[in-house]
């Protein structure tokens, strides 16, 4: 992608895991309407236009299925699994996960190729092709005290709800939200991108690392301020990523609110317990931590959260093939549709310039129990 930040923070109030509240009413609704009679299918008759959803198919049609080394979806699979196990289409083909050795990425295959049928995901005008963003894990330096260098609060949730009302401007200004703060970290700018991706973790001057997760956010719709900046001419379309807004903001200290309330939409977060380790993800829609490169985020309106979806697209600014299992863990205000996908990359600068960089074509097939 050429405009980083453009792509992957329309996507991102995912609530990777702006999606705790709301997707758990999405997926009590998907599921709630559909498990108890199951995510029925329909196959496609010989001659059919093609306007349909979901295309049965073998497992030869998916390009780059026998080189997938199957070790770290299966990982992915059976987190996805604590909850899928209580579906009543799901549960069979759960228990008999548990005899598979975890080690063997051929018996894994086989145990895919016995239990599900691949089913080609296509657009409503029929087409099979869709965009595939990236997501990540921000990881932030930060104190539970202010002082020094840790200058910007991060906020839990205001008990007062008339204030989901205002803007990111009144509240900063107003100083209402004082006495909620819940950390301090030493950059706005990565605070701002933090409030986009929708969860992350800060590095404690104390020791340790917090955990946090989106709790809510101001009913405003998200604005870009990189598109502010580009449409000012104040960046390049190469400088709408992180470092590059960093570096714009360390030229122009004085102007960084300024180019922050661009985005009046603010987000709220909580601290994740003690269960959720440094090692694991941060939790998706589906209640579940996210596997980095396994996990994505989908249109829970188009497919199961917790189902495995074969993947083939290309790497970020690149034609090289990216084809792999992933488990649909996760939602995202911006991922509407059926060929459409968030790929979570990871924690960290690495894994944020990837999933800035990636807006790629790409073509999915949802992995369902055979009946």
């Amino acid at each position: 992608m050429t405009m980083a930040l453009l792509s992957f923070s329309l996507s991102r109030q995912h609530g990777r895991t702006l999606r705790l509240l709301v997707a758990t009413l999405l997926v009590a609704l998907l599921y709630g309407c559909a498990s108890e009679r199951g995510f029925q299918p329909t196959p496609v008759a010989p001659g059919d236009s093609g306007q349909s959803p979901l295309r049965a198919t073998s497992w030869q049609a998916l390009p780059g299925w026998q080189a997938d080394n199957l070790l770290s979806a299966w990982s992915a699979f059976l987190i996805s699994c604590r909850t899928l196990a209580q579906k009543p289409d799901w549960a069979t083909a759960c228990n008999d996960a548990r005899h598979v050795d975890p080690l063997d990425s051929h018996a894994i295959r086989r145990y895919f190729e016995h239990h599900f049928t691949p089913w080609r995901l296509a657009n409503r005008d029929g087409t099979t092709v869709g965009t595939i963003t990236g997501y990540y894990e921000p990881v932030l330096n930060g104190s539970r005290y202010r002082h020094g260098r840790y200058q910007t609060a991060l906020y839990r949730n205001p008990d007062d709800s008339s204030l989901l009302a205002s803007s990111r401007a009144e509240l900063i200004r107003s100083g209402v939200l004082r006495g909620s703060e819940l950390v301090w970290v030493d950059d706005p700018v990565e605070a701002a991108f933090l409030q986009i991706q929708g969860s992350g973790r800060i590095r404690l001057e104390e020791g340790g690392v917090m955990r946090v997760a989106f709790a809510g956010a101001t009913r405003h719709p998200f604005q870009s301020f990189a598109r502010e900046l580009l449409d000012n001419g104040e960046i390049t379309p190469a400088q709408a990523t992180l470092a590059g807004i960093k570096a714009w903001a360390q030229r122009h200290p004085q102007r960084v609110q300024q180019m922050l309330n661009v985005n009046p939409r603010f987000v709220f977060f909580r601290e994740l317990d003690d269960r959720h380790g440094d090692s694991d993800g941060p939790v998706g829609a589906q209640g579940v931590p996210l596997t980095a490169q396994r996990s994505i985020a989908v249109d829970p309106n188009e497919i199961p959260l917790g189902a495995p979806v074969f993947l083939s697209t290309t790497q970020p600014l690149s034609n090289r093939h990216l084809q792999r299992l992933m488990m649909a863990q996760d939602t995202g205000n911006a991922i509407r549709g059926r060929v459409r996908a968030d790929y979570f990359w990871g924690h960290g600068d690495e894994a944020g310039a990837n999933a800035a960089r990636m807006k790629q074509p790409g073509q999915m097939w949802v992995l369902l129990p055979q009946r």
